[in-house]
């Protein structure tokens, strides 16, 4: 009994876990230390660290709650494991983005803006009241205008309006006011114009009540008027039906007729502050707390710094913390009133990360998802100090990470695979990082080998130019973007690589085709199958086959399970927290209906061809069929690992880009014709996976195509025929071409933050950092 004690206190234990692709493994996760989980992309690192032990300690923490509590967390069923022993309270720092709304900022979301709030409060001149009245979420605080959005939709009636045409002949360009609907007919038989005349000719005032009347009794309306005889205007029905509250549904022709007739604007008001005039007008040392929230961190660190008043000392010392520590995760360029949702993937992560450091709480289990993800080298080191701070605390920490620097940093690194999917799922090492390197495992393959700059670069076969770019930070730049080769623009992050290559490159060059890691439409519904286009086809192979139609094959159609209406889980929504998805019991999490189920082709139902991963969805309709060789590309881009069936809600940033480009390259013409613009492609990859991707560019290259790539990875920089480093720093201290040439000459240039490091890494010859003896970090005494 007294080892059993011994061992809780000190490992985690996993016997027997077969979750996903798990190989019924054992392994123990030592408490108390950073823990790197690493392998190929789908080898099992998530399905072991996030799927069982964070899911299992999950589960059995929300078991301790009453049941009307339990109805209202997630559910997880038991993990399927023999026996798991040593769980703590765990929390999960993913790199889902933030589903915030519109009021939700980066200063809310850090915990940060209710500091500023109480700090106001308490020094600003003339005080506009308590912490309530700075707050744009507050009724005492915000602008009564656009009630704490900062911006207000309004009609644009050049738009909305053709002055040429009569009311009957459909002067209204907005669907539910076109010829023959209700809404047209009220205007047709309100009795106040003559419908016959076109608006142009109309008189002024007569224009404008038909316009913006309110509740007008009518003097004398056509008798197919409703007999209440009140008139309400096109713009108050159009506010009152669409702008001041959101439709649960709308069709496509309101969504496009809205796009076409509503604008966006900066509330005139509070100029997009969304506070009122009394918090605007509070300031502190000449600035009101609107003014620090739209300045960068890494400056409203120097503001805060400068407020001496000791009354607030112990106040102006947590924000400075929380300021530092945004900061130094690379995150010195955003400013706290950027909308949370605006953030991406990564940089969510981080921000998550900066709101854990102030807890109080000790022996809680931290799980993060890639944290390096979207991090300029230089600024790694700086996470792991904060990952290094969280353990000090008496915490565990478990990473999933491929990034060199955080496995060298790692007190134990588990190493799964050796491949991905069903070739995954086993234990392939366990042991400090600096035994990794020697294994054999292909993670210490790949961490042994040095960096090598590519030998002979591609010649160019021309260029294109942006000048004159002064985007957000760019400081009017001017650069050529080669044509015919592989380009890589570097910096660290914030420097302006998204500004110039996905904002200004595309809107100057139409030509250029950008594939970004924004989220791919269609949610829950949305798999693989249906964004590469094969969907469809399956479906009428399904349906040729059967006899049956093809929408008995479909999730959305026909064949969908009536419980989860072809979901495959039951959501509850909890409005103010998480969505909350069961799996369905009806159709245990398939989508389809008996009926659907019943039918066969060669043998495999619906559900089972979609739990199919490409390759063997080739093999099954034929290598050369056009489903074949498009679920293909899924195998090219490195994502042989994914079911076509797989929701997209599942998959990461990187991921969603990657399937993006399958899709595109599905889709695309001959190779020279190709110009494309990837933003970080090889995020969430494993080394091995990213030479796989790189000689995937190669072939593209050397077929004609144009590639761009927004990077941090050093082995894709200097795989590079070009480079063009942008910053030299992140915010107002970047947004100018530090660097353009090749990525050898690139590590010789001092004045280059990602030259010295290149220069560093390509000297190196095993893992960098590698620790001097296992179990310990270096710099860092035991």
């Amino acid at each position: 009994m007294a080892k059993v004690q011994a061992d809780r206190g000190r490992w985690i234990t996993v016997e027997g876990a077969r979750t996903h692709n798990l190989r019924d493994i054992s392994v123990r996760v030592p408490k108390h230390r950073l823990t790197v989980f690493t392998g190929v992309s789908g080898s099992g690192k998530s399905s072991l660290a996030f799927d069982t032990i964070a899911a299992e300690a999950e589960r059995l923490v929300t078991g301790t709650y009453p049941a009307f509590v339990r109805n209202r967390l997630p559910q997880h069923p038991p993990a399927d494991v023999d026996r798991i022993d040593g769980l703590v309270f765990t929390t999960i720092v993913d790199q889902r983005r933030f589903t915030g709304n519109a009021r939700s900022t980066v200063g809310t979301a850090s915990d940060i803006a209710p500091l500023l709030r109480l700090l106001f409060s308490r020094l600003g001149k003339p005080g506009a009241g308590f912490s309530p009245a700075y707050s744009f979420n507050d009724p005492a605080g915000m602008c009564p205008r656009c009630e704490g959005l900062g911006a207000v939709d309004d009609i644009d009636l050049d738009r909305l309006l053709d002055r040429s045409r009569s009311l009957r002949d459909g002067a209204v360009r907005f669907p539910t006011f076109a010829p023959g609907t209700y809404r047209w007919k009220r205007l047709v038989h309100s009795g106040l114009v003559d419908p016959d005349v076109p608006l142009g000719r109309l008189p002024a005032a007569k224009v404008e009540t038909l316009l913006h009347a309110e509740a007008l009794p009518l003097d004398d309306p056509g008798s197919e008027y409703p007999k209440h005889g009140l008139f309400d205007g096109i713009v108050p029905r159009l506010r009152d039906s669409y702008l001041r509250k959101t439709p649960s549904r709308l069709t496509a022709e309101e969504q496009e007729g809205l796009a076409g007739v509503v604008t966006r604007g900066v509330c005139p008001e509070c100029s997009g502050t969304r506070l009122s005039e009394a918090a605007r007008g509070s300031l502190i040392d000449g600035r009101s707390i609107a003014d620090w929230s739209a300045m960068p961190v890494g400056e409203l660190r120097d503001v805060v710094a400068a407020v001496r008043d000791p009354s607030v000392a112990p106040l102006s010392q947590a924000i400075r913390e929380r300021l530092d520590a945004l900061d130094s995760v690379g995150l010195g360029y955003l400013s706290l009133s950027r909308e949370s949702r605006t953030l991406s993937g990564g940089e969510a992560q981080r921000v998550k990360i900066v709101r854990h450091l102030g807890s109080a709480l000790s022996d809680v289990c931290y799980v993060f998802d890639e944290p390096s993800t979207g991090l300029h080298p230089h600024d790694v080191h700086r996470l792991l100090e904060l990952l290094a701070r969280l353990r000090d605390a008496h915490n565990t920490i478990l990473v999933v990470e491929h990034h060199p620097a955080v496995i060298a940093a790692a007190d134990h690194v588990i190493d799964l695979g050796p491949a991905g999917g069903d070739g995954g799922g086993r234990i392939q090492f366990e042991g400090g990082p600096g035994e990794l390197v020697t294994a054999g495992t292909e993670t210490g393959r790949i961490l042994g080998v040095p960096l090598r700059f590519r030998e002979r670069t591609r010649v160019a076969r021309g260029a294109v130019t942006i000048s004159g770019a002064r985007s957000h930070n760019l400081r009017d730049v001017t650069v050529d973007v080669p044509l015919g080769v592989l380009t890589v623009v570097s910096g660290v992050a914030g420097s302006g690589k998204s500004t110039l290559i996905t904002g200004e490159l595309p809107r100057r060059h139409p030509d250029f085709v950008v594939v970004e890691q924004a989220p791919l439409r269609g949610g829950i519904r949305s798999t693989p199958a249906t964004v590469l286009g094969i969907a469809e086809p399956i479906r009428e192979t399904f349906g040729k086959a059967t006899g049956k139609h093809p929408s008995w094959f479909s999730a959305n159609g026909r064949g969908a399970c009536p419980v989860c209406k072809g979901k495959g889980v039951i959501i509850t929504d909890l409005a103010f927290l998480d969505d909350v998805q069961t799996a369905c019991d009806a159709c245990g999490g398939t989508r389809f209906n008996p009926d659907a189920l019943a039918a066969r082709l060669h043998g495999q139902t619906i559900a089972e061809v979609l739990a199919m991963n490409p390759a063997d969805v080739a093999a099954l309709f034929g290598e050369r069929s056009p489903i074949g060789q498009r679920s293909r590309w899924l195998d090219r881009v490195g994502l042989g690992y994914l079911t076509i069936g797989q929701s997209l809600d599942t998959l990461s940033g990187g991921e969603r880009q990657r399937l993006l480009l399958a899709r595109h390259l599905a889709d695309a013409g001959p190779a020279h014709e190709l110009r494309l613009v990837l933003d970080e492609p090889t995020a969430g990859l494993h080394g091995s996976d990213v030479d796989r991707l790189l000689a995937l560019f190669d072939e593209l290259v050397d077929g004609g195509a144009t590639l761009v790539l927004i990077e941090h990875d050093q082995r894709v920089i200097a795989h590079a025929d070009h480079v063009i480093d942008i910053g030299p720093g992140a915010g107002a201290e970047g947004g100018t071409v530090v660097f353009e040439g090749t990525p050898s000459a690139l590590a010789e240039d001092s004045a280059s933050i990602t030259g010295r490091h290149l220069r560093t890494r390509s000297r190196r010859r095993t893992a960098p950092g590698t620790p001097t003896r296992p179990g310990t970090v270096p710099g860092r005494a035991r």
